[in-house]
């Protein structure tokens, strides 16, 4: 071998050379290559169950925009762990960036898929039926048959056995061939299916980023709400939520009914009925409306919808300061801890003097004495009695800071002290009146009740139950129509005519064998015999 044919043996590329590898991926190839990844229908089925993992949280971990009570609770409760869950979006799953990641991934997910389907789906209702294959032993079910009938009396009977099939006919060299195709409503269902889970999608995003949420609680004793801002006790409203949306609607609790089951009955002490009554007026200037609010039955005013979510105990207390001056005359509600109604309350007196007053302590609805401690054993006010211990001092107000009024800041007070020197605690029955150290009283003169208000309003609201409704009929159209292709095949053979048939189901199914012999038997039918010899 000479110089020169070595070289260029020596330049010919191997096999695993760099000459054989994949070229890398540009820009717009890479692009379209993720592009085609994110809208298979393997990835929008994979972020379905995604958003779904993503959404546990929300359930097993109390969220800020629905109970904001709850959280600080959990906070107290889990001082390690609750920090941790907070970075990570935890007690605002539904709005953390994570979750929302997820969700607008899931929508162009299936947006993508659906808009080439759709596009499909409209060419093959256009389309012809598919020919007939040459062999149709090959297929899954196949059968043959001899008749007296002319071919085009068979045709005529397969058009009519057909049905509603999309029907075409060809002669190809003396032999006729029938192809037809049903079962376009199958993926007509599917598309359905992921179109809905879109409207929900949407349904859902525009709610949440248009509407609001608010809780507030209201005494029976004509205590009144005006939907505004600040008479809220919690509220959360969506990015595009604006404070000039609040409808301006007010309503006056007049009477609010809570009743359990009785002493000595079975599963004593369970909640029966609760119910609020009122008035309300939908805009300044209307006429007064009653209202009648239970659990699961909302007062609707307009978009917005108010639930009656919580009940408690609110006694009704009065507190003079050293000088003789009335400095709180009003219900204060205390929020109920467990099953028989035992609440915890904080009564805040500012207007007190020489020093502000802070009332920390419990509310018992039906008190009793176990082991040398008072406890309730009904939830229902039959023996009423509220304690408290006092402390005096800055309650901390002035300096603009809010305050949860369930929360008592005691950094800079001092707590009373009764004449043996031991924390000073005032229990109370209705009717009674206590001396304070500094020379006031506190008078429990009544216990009211409060109900808890959830006030919201989400556009659209009707949306996602439209898509759930599509949804389910777009899925039971999808498992329940066969989309089938029929051929049949007719020859001439002497006097008698050789009838070829063949069923393809596009959907694998069992059934396939029973659904041609139905088809045979309806062909023979309309043939007007029944003694054809029929091979399968």
């Amino acid at each position: 071998m000479s110089l020169d044919e070595r070289r260029t043996e020596d330049d010919r590329p191997s096999r695993g050379g760099t000459a054989n590898a994949v070229p890398a991926l540009g820009r717009r190839e890479l692009t379209r290559w993720f592009w085609r990844q994110l809208t298979s229908m393997r990835t929008a089925l994979f972020l379905l169950l995604l958003l779904a993992i993503a959404a546990i949280p929300g359930s097993l971990v109390p969220q800020r925009g629905v109970d904001a009570r709850a959280v600080e609770a959990y906070f107290l409760d889990h001082p390690k762990s609750a920090p941790i869950l907070d970075n990570l979006g935890f007690f605002s799953v539904y709005s953390s960036p994570w979750f929302s990641a997820v969700y607008l991934l899931l929508m162009v997910s299936l947006i993508g898929c659906i808009l080439p389907r759709s596009f499909v789906y409209l060419r093959a209702l256009r389309a012809r039926p598919p020919r007939a294959p040459r062999n149709f032993s090959r297929l899954p079910a196949s059968a043959s048959f001899e008749t007296d009938r002319s071919p085009d009396e068979v045709v005529a009977a397969a058009r009519t056995a057909l049905g509603r099939a999309r029907v075409d006919v060809a002669d190809r060299d003396g032999v006729q061939e029938v192809s037809a195709e049903k079962g376009f409503l199958r993926e007509a269902g599917n598309l359905l299916f992921h179109v809905s889970i879109v409207v929900v999608l949407v349904g859902v995003a525009v709610g949440t980023l248009f509407g609001y949420r608010g809780s507030v609680m209201v005494t029976d004793r004509g205590g009144q709400f005006a939907n505004s801002l600040t008479q809220y006790d919690e509220f959360s409203a969506g990015a595009l939520f604006t404070n000039g949306d609040l409808p301006p609607f007010a309503l006056t609790l007049d009477k609010m009914t809570a009743r359990f089951q009785p002493f000595g009955s079975q599963q004593a002490g369970a909640p029966r009925e609760f119910r609020a009554q009122g008035t309300y007026t939908a805009e300044p200037g209307a006429a007064r409306k009653p209202f009648d609010i239970t659990v699961n039955h909302p007062l609707a005013i307009g978009s917005t919808s108010v639930y009656l979510v919580g009940q408690g105990y609110a006694p009704v207390l009065k507190v003079t300061d050293s000088k003789g001056h009335v400095v709180w005359d009003d219900a204060v509600a205390f929020l109920p801890a467990d099953a028989t109604y035992t609440s915890n309350g904080v009564l805040k007196v500012p207007d007190a003097e020489p020093e502000q007053l802070g009332l920390q302590g419990f509310f018992l609805p039906t008190a009793a004495e176990q082991n040398g401690i008072s406890i309730s054993i009904h939830p229902a006010a039959a023996n009423p009695l509220v304690s408290f211990n006092v402390w005096h001092g800055d309650l901390g107000l002035d300096d603009g800071t809010p305050q949860s009024v369930f929360i008592l800041d005691k950094t800079n007070m001092k707590q009373y002290k009764d004449a043996d020197g031991k924390n000073l605690r005032i229990s109370l029955s209705p009717g009674q009146t206590a001396d304070l150290p500094d020379g006031g009283t506190i008078e429990f003169t009544d216990v009211a009740q409060f109900a808890r208000f959830q006030i919201s309003s989400s556009p659209l609201v009707k949306v996602p139950l439209v898509g759930i409704i599509a949804g389910l009929i777009g899925l039971m159209v999808s498992l329940t129509v066969k989309p089938r292709r029929t051929w049949i095949r007719t020859r001439r053979d002497g006097s008698r005519t050789v009838v070829d048939v063949a069923v393809l189901d596009r959907v694998p199914r069992d059934d396939l064998p029973a659904d041609l012999d139905d088809f045979l038997e309806r062909l023979k039918d309309t043939l007007g015999h029944t003694d054809e010899r029929v091979q399968a």
